[in-house]
């Protein structure tokens, strides 16, 4: 156990970059350009309501029977930064996957890793343990530091309306909110096990160019399926070949794709953020495990992920 801890270890000092500061990047950015719209909604609303008493019209509307609506929206702020930087992160994994047996054969720094005590296994099984469970962890303590920045923006934005700023916050659940992207990983990491197992297999298989052979083949797949019609010998739409065989090989990493297969959700009103948060809770999104594509998904990325590791320990490119 010591030796997995010191790989993954291994795979972040290597790749701070993009597990570290990419996320952190993207979350600035992102706080940035909302801090930006706060003020610049301010500046435009008061000079355009310029010759109306702007302040007593929004205090009257915005009284203590909204603020358990305002703690929502505080909420789904949190929820919509840590989302954003999770988008940059998978685009960061997809890439990190597709060199992570590759270019340690391209170096020749294979030949050094291999003269250690280390298993093939435990190798692979670090870069994917790196890719499906630190990174995402590293993108969310990211999003939440940045989501908890961006809700006091607001919070202050709102004092200038005459709503108290700690009454605003203490209707929020930061804390809530955290746990459920906390407990949400391995779900995320389950999904993404047919993306990360045929990058993987990709790296370890190919010669040069595993990019290419990574998008060509899939999508060559789905032309070729398209063009003659194959899936219809089996019962089967063109379209479900897209988007159960291309889509999951390729965008698993996308955080939330596993809500497709979630139990049917009644969504409140728009006016009911509240609503909204709750329907869109822990369960709702573990309803998903019912769905056997994620299962079948899962077993063939697992298979997949064997196969990278067979190809490791197997594959000379002298």
């Amino acid at each position: 156990m010591k030796t997995f801890y010191w790989l993954v270890k291994r795979e972040y000092w290597e790749h701070k970059g993009g597990f570290f500061t990419a996320p952190l990047v993207a979350g600035i950015i992102a706080l940035v350009l909302n801090a930006m719209a706060i003020v610049a909604a301010e500046v435009f609303g008061r000079h355009a309501m310029s010759n109306v008493n702007f302040h007593s019209n929004f205090e009257r509307a915005f009284d203590q029977s909204d603020l358990a609506q305002a703690g929502a929206v505080l909420d789904a702020t949190l929820y919509g930064v840590a989302i954003i930087i999770l988008a940059v992160t998978a685009i960061v994994v997809f890439f990190y996957c597709l060199g992570a047996l590759y270019d340690d054969r391209r170096d020749r720094s294979i030949l050094f890793w291999k003269s250690l005590p280390l298993s093939d296994t435990t190798t692979v099984l670090s870069k994917v343990a790196s890719a499906a469970l630190l990174a995402p962890a590293i993108s969310i303590v990211i999003g939440v530091i940045c989501g908890l920045l961006l809700m006091v923006i607001i919070a202050i934005a709102g004092t200038f309306h005459g709503v108290n700023m700690w009454s605003m916050l203490t209707e929020a659940h930061p804390f809530r909110v955290v746990l459920n992207m906390i407990l949400l990983i391995p779900l995320y990491a389950l999904w993404a096990l047919p993306t990360l197992g045929w990058l993987l297999l990709c790296s370890a298989w190919a010669r040069s160019k595993p990019f290419l052979w990574a998008i060509a083949l899939p999508l060559g797949a789905g032309v070729i399926v398209s063009w003659f019609g194959l899936m219809g010998s089996a019962g089967l739409s063109t379209s479900w070949f897209w988007k159960n065989i291309v889509g999951r090989m390729l965008g698993s990493l996308v955080p939330g794709g596993w809500l497709n297969g979630a139990s049917p959700l009644v969504i409140p009103g728009p006016d009911d953020p509240a609503g909204i948060l709750r329907s869109l809770s822990l369960s709702y999104h573990y309803s998903s495990l019912a769905n056997p594509s994620i299962w079948i998904g899962a077993v063939a990325g697992i298979v997949m992920i064997g196969g990278a590791v067979w190809l490791r320990r197997w594959r000379d490119d002298s």
